[in-house]
């Protein structure tokens, strides 16, 4: 029987959430969101401090591989997706950074116009109540609570680490999601009373109490569908609807409006391939009739990656004395019953943003610390105490790419990242992996700071460094910019300015793919922020005022003023 809505998203992820419940909040139009996974009321997922099991199981998340990546000596790297209500804002790490104002500028000289920070802010704040109060940069009554964890009270090394980059000539920064991001200081969290504020409990589980909302999960989206037009005399294609299946039965849904594929920066690449729109050759290769060419839709993939640097700690106040089976219990009972403690916190409660270089504009490494030495997985990485920052450079030039190998929904695509393909990513590691020695040798660590357990103090030559970068470099679990906004002269630009596909009327792409360059910070934030302006791009609803606030910029640019971007002395 065919089913028919105004507007269909597949994937209830950080932006099809977003996208349910504004389409929905006027009850004028009826709404179909399609996910492939099931429900996000684990208290795995809930319970901020157990952020590493849903990342790593197959229920929760897509447990997608790289092919083996050349930069890395053949190494394939894990990248989880979220398969779950809220998507990977229901697997990820919960760390609130938006991206610094210079990345959106960017992302309107790259040809995405209007998506400029002064644009951009209104949609920050809009989806946003930040713990400490609304101001020009913050929002207060958003949807995504946002805090900074236990504010640092329960482990000093939190403080020292922000001390230790005062100690070595970085400026400290209040808010770095505000007036300046560049600097040491406090992490914010996407935690709200002490619980996960991932998309689903921010929008979706209001946007269900309406009646206009269709929800379905354990789909699997096979194709949208396109149809022929004949508009103002040229042929064409639209989007009329999505075929997928449901209990090993296929299903078709039709669209009165739009379709939205919000299936991730994995997923939306691979189902325009399946549809048939992307590059001619990857279509033909992978058995799929071409309906719409589009050389862009897969290409220009990044990622951030990050080391863990680690010491051993001289005094007994990590979270590795919390890491046994009794710890874990008690710290989940605590939580149960007052959603506070050491389960209410992601434990990154202090970063930094720096420049790896003279002549930047905007900071290119990021800093998370950990007041302990573990995996990813949440095991410790050697007995005793430790602690450890997670860092990486955040503007990578290296370009990846994902492709379908079959017509096959079920078949995972192939992607390649390209990590470390160029000299200048090679610098940037060299860079990064001497700064942060520097800054973890200061006076403000010298109470705390043990043995350098990794890299390890023979890692000193570009040689020697390149190589341990190479065998230890792991993904921070940020693919985007698949499919990128763009110009109508760009090649590569999979979508125009609002969004919509390139060709192809009625169908949309909202959520990382997007992005026509990764940003310098998380993705979580951006992506929520591209689902609210794009909603009401969708609806055609007037914009919300631009915001002319001024941007803390490096002092050797101070006098370089930023087109249209008030600068104000820092």
């Amino acid at each position: 029987m065919e089913q028919r809505y105004d507007y269909i998203i597949v994937g209830a992820g950080s932006a099809g959430c977003v996208l349910a419940d504004r389409l929905t909040e006027s009850g004028e139009h009826s709404v179909l969101l399609l996910e492939a996974g099931g429900t996000d009321k684990s208290i795995f997922i809930q319970m901020p401090t157990a952020l590493s099991y849903p990342m790593n199981t197959e229920k929760y998340a897509w447990q997608f591989e790289t092919e083996q990546e050349p930069g890395l000596d053949g190494r394939e790297l894990h990248c989880p997706r979220g398969k779950v209500l809220g998507g990977s804002s229901s697997i990820n790490g919960m760390v609130y950074v938006r991206g610094h104002a210079c990345d959106f500028d960017q992302w309107e000289e790259e040809g995405a116009a209007g998506w400029n920070y002064q644009a951009c802010l209104p949609y920050f704040r809009r989806a946003e109540s930040w713990n400490k109060g609304g101001d020009e940069y913050r929002g207060d009554n958003g949807p995504v609570g946002t805090c900074n964890g236990n504010d640092m009270e329960l482990n000093p090394l939190y403080q020292a680490f922000i001390d230790a980059g005062k100690d070595a000539g970085y400026p400290e920064t209040n808010d770095y999601n505000g007036y300046q991001q560049e600097g040491f200081g406090t992490m914010h969290m996407t935690v709200d009373k002490g619980v996960r504020a991932s998309t689903s409990n921010a929008y979706l589980r209001r946007a269900l109490k309406r009646s206009n909302l269709t929800l379905k999960k354990g789909i699997v989206a096979r194709r949208f569908l396109l149809e022929a037009q004949d508009s103002n005399g040229q042929s064409g294609l639209k989007a009329v609807g999505v075929e997928f299946e449901k209990s090993g039965n296929t299903h078709v849904a039709v669209a009165n409006k739009e379709v939205i594929s919000s299936a991730g920066s994995i997923g939306s690449v691979q189902l325009l391939q399946l549809s048939g729109i992307g590059p001619k050759a990857v279509l033909e290769k992978a058995g799929v009739d071409l309906k719409h060419e589009l050389s862009g839709v897969g290409e220009n993939l990044q990622d951030h990656l990050e080391v863990y640097f680690q010491y051993h700690c001289n005094e007994p106040i990590t979270l590795n004395s919390k890491l046994g089976l009794v710890s874990k219990g008690m710290i989940g009972a605590e939580w149960i019953l007052t959603r506070k403690g050491l389960g209410a916190t992601n434990h990154f409660e202090s970063c930094a943003f720096i420049r790896s270089r003279k002549g930047l504009k905007w900071p290119n490494i990021q800093y998370h610390f950990l007041p302990a030495a573990m995996r990813y997985d949440g095991q410790a990485a050697f007995d005793g105490h430790g602690f450890q920052v997670h860092v990486g450079p955040n503007k990578p030039e290296s370009r990846g790419t994902v492709a379908i190998t079959s017509a096959d929904p079920h078949a995972k695509p192939e992607i390649i990242f390209n990590y470390i393909s160029t000299e200048q990513d090679r610098q940037d590691w060299r860079d990064c992996i001497r700064l942060t020695r520097e800054i973890l040798s200061q006076p403000a660590m010298d109470v705390y700071r043990g043995e350098e357990i990794q890299p390890g103090l023979s890692v000193t030559s570009d040689e020697a460094i390149d190589e341990w970068v190479k065998q230890n470099v792991e993904s921070a679990y940020h693919p985007s910019c698949g499919c990128k906004m763009g110009a109508d002269d760009d090649p590569m630009a999979v979508l125009d300015e609002e969004c919509r596909v390139r060709g192809i009327d009625n169908l949309r792409v909202v959520d990382s793919s997007v992005f026509p360059v990764i940003p310098n910070g998380n993705l979580n934030a951006p992506t929520i922020m591209v689902a609210e302006r794009a909603s009401d791009l969708i609806l055609g609803k007037p914009m919300l005022k631009e915001q002319d606030v001024p941007v803390w910029i490096a002092p050797e640019w101070q006098e370089k003023q930023r087109i249209n971007k008030p600068v104000r002395e820092a």
